[in-house]
């Protein structure tokens, strides 16, 4: 997939710098599932970039006051699967889907919860990032990284 904006689940860019959250999801000691911070530790080296980071296992309901305070949020994480390409962007929309705990929220959830508790629904966005390993190990597999670096390419079109 690239951002050449035939693809309406891409972000519009370019991003207003100043007003944009990235938040990785995931665990570096997993393998493949660090794949969600191992992008934000790439942007946060890249000079000019002037948007907020935030590292999080997974998403929860305070999250929800967080996102209100953005014009654009995109959420990074790994995907169990293929994906062509290595990647999947995907526009997030709001919506009240709650299991019956809710320790770890899907992104839909939080926008709703965004949008009811503080009337703000930023536009958001998943970045998907396929990997391969999920045993307990720090490092990425190399099948990770090269989906790494597809997904951060597609990024600096936007960024």
């Amino acid at each position: 997939m690239n951002a050449t904006g035939t693809d309406h689940n891409w972000p519009s860019g370019p991003l207003n710098k100043k007003d944009v959250l990235l938040i990785g999801i995931g665990n570096n000691s997993r393998a493949d599932d660090g794949l969600g911070w191992a992008f934000l530790e790439a942007v946060e080296n890249w000079p000019g970039f002037e948007g907020d980071i935030e590292y999080r296992y997974q998403l929860q309901v305070e999250d929800a006051a967080l996102f209100a305070n953005y014009s654009t949020v995109i959420i990074v994480d790994a995907f169990q699967g293929h994906l062509p390409g290595g990647f999947r962007w995907q526009a997030c929309r709001a919506a009240p889907r709650f299991e019956f705990s809710t320790h770890a929220l899907d992104p839909g959830s939080v926008l709703f919860l965004c949008k009811d508790l503080y009337s703000a629904l930023p536009a958001a966005y998943t970045l998907a990032i396929e990997g391969a390993e999920w045993g307990l190990r720090e490092g990425l597999s190399a099948t990770a990284r090269t989906n790494l670096e597809a997904a951060l390419a597609s990024f600096r079109q936007i960024a």
